[in-house]
């Protein structure tokens, strides 16, 4: 059995689905909420968490009558409780009170707090059986076959809330596993899609955070103009859905209507398409097994006119190779792949390197740790975040030698 459900694996619930919500003031934490607002009838909010946002945090767990908040940091727990006085909602602030939101007892709970800091608080979710809307990627990119193995252990449920992986979601449902020959995941190409390798060696902060389709956070941004969220997202992908690299393409699409193909045995090929609004692929987890009305602009082809498809570039984005050549390896590497990246964005954004050396720093990474020997299955999160934190630290102490290697 699968941690990703089937259409029917969904027990009755009798009144309000309770939902707790990881990451509330973020990006998708506020697509989730907007989707909350729509139908107040149908959930009880049961907590809410967010990393130091105690002003957004508060204002959503008045509104939502939550039961809990939580800060991650523990510096704002004063804030918090200040902020929350008279309404008799619960706060705590840390590691343990983001663990204890997301132990409470929700029916669905939306896993969005970015980073290796949101691998514990899932996991907690997943030990309770319940349903999990992932929109973490360090879940499965720096934990893959731990976390999804404890999914199927507990009974929970994964359901994907980034739109590739919901499209391919969706798109499944069209046949059986047995079936399945290969997935494709879209990208949008990002804002270089068409630069040449020497102008985008050169890309400035500004340029990189020109995103053509989708309004995101400042690091997923950078990861779309190197197309290293793609390679984030060929790994999730592979453990999510249980796939070999051999199984999954990619298909560069500058319109961001399709988001996911399936291509079954007899060569049929099934894709979900929509706006470019991350409320569409929320939705369908917040709905699950059911759907819900949306939000969202409704879809007009023939407005659009025509979409377009290329085979993605490997030497001009090295990253989405690197992802491919880390999940191949295994043992690891993916997580060391993810660390070195979140270093690598950093110090371009903090004007240390180029943005043509992410990728190298992320290469440098990759040989160093396979060439040291580090290589070993995972087995715990705390087996994650030791590698994790350890990558990071060979990633910052090789950042001086790419720095200079580019200057």
């Amino acid at each position: 059995m699968s941690a990703v459900p089937l259409r029917n694996d969904q027990p009755a619930i009798n009144g309000p689905r309770a939902i707790t919500v990881l990451g509330a003031t973020g990006s998708i934490g506020d697509s989730t909420m907007d989707l909350l607002r729509l139908a107040p009838e149908r959930y009880q909010v049961e907590a809410l968490t967010a990393h130091s946002n105690v002003e957004g945090l508060a204002k959503l767990a008045r509104e939502f009558n939550a039961r809990f908040a939580a800060i991650a940091d523990p510096a704002r727990l004063g804030e918090l409780k200040e902020a929350l006085s008279g309404t008799g909602i619960a706060c705590g602030a840390g590691e343990s009170a983001i663990i204890e939101a997301a132990a409470r007892p929700a029916d669905w709970l939306m896993a969005a707090v970015s980073g290796a800091a949101g691998l514990k608080p899932a996991l907690a979710a997943v030990d309770r059986g319940t349903t999990v809307a992932l929109a973490n990627k360090e879940c499965l990119v720096c934990a893959g076959d731990f976390f999804m193995q404890r999914a199927v252990d507990a009974g929970a449920r994964i359901l994907p809330a980034d739109s590739e992986h919901n499209a391919l979601f969706q798109a499944l449902s069209s046949g059986n596993r047995a079936e399945l020959t290969r997935v494709i995941i879209t990208a949008s190409g990002g804002p270089f899609r068409t630069w040449a390798a020497a102008d985008i060696e050169q890309a400035t902060l500004e340029q990189a955070l020109k995103h053509p389709n989708w309004s995101m956070g400042q690091k997923i941004t950078i990861d779309s103009a190197s197309m290293m969220n793609k390679g984030l997202e060929v790994i999730e992908a592979a453990y999510l859905f249980a796939l070999s690299p051999d199984q999954i393409d990619v298909l560069v699409h500058p319109q961001s209507i399709v988001h996911g193909l399936v291509e079954f045995s007899d060569r049929s090929v099934v894709a979900q398409l929509g706006s470019p609004d991350m409320r569409i692929p929320i939705a369908h987890c917040l709905g699950w097994p059911d759907r819900i009305v949306g939000p969202s602009t409704r879809l007009d082809l023939a407005k659009i006119g025509q979409l377009t498809f290329e085979a993605p570039d490997f030497e001009r984005f090295p990253g989405l190779r690197l992802a491919f050549e880390a999940l191949r390896t295994g043992q690891g590497a993916t997580t060391v792949f993810n660390a070195a990246n979140e270093i690598a964005v950093a110090a371009f954004v903090g004007k240390k390197i180029r943005f043509g050396a992410i990728a190298r720093l992320v290469e440098a990474t990759l040989e160093q740790w396979v060439r040291a020997g580090n290589l070993a299955p995972l087995t715990s999160a705390d087996d994650a975040i030791a590698v994790d934190h350890n990558a990071r630290n060979l990633a910052a102490s090789l950042l001086p030698q790419i720095a200079a290697k580019a200057s």
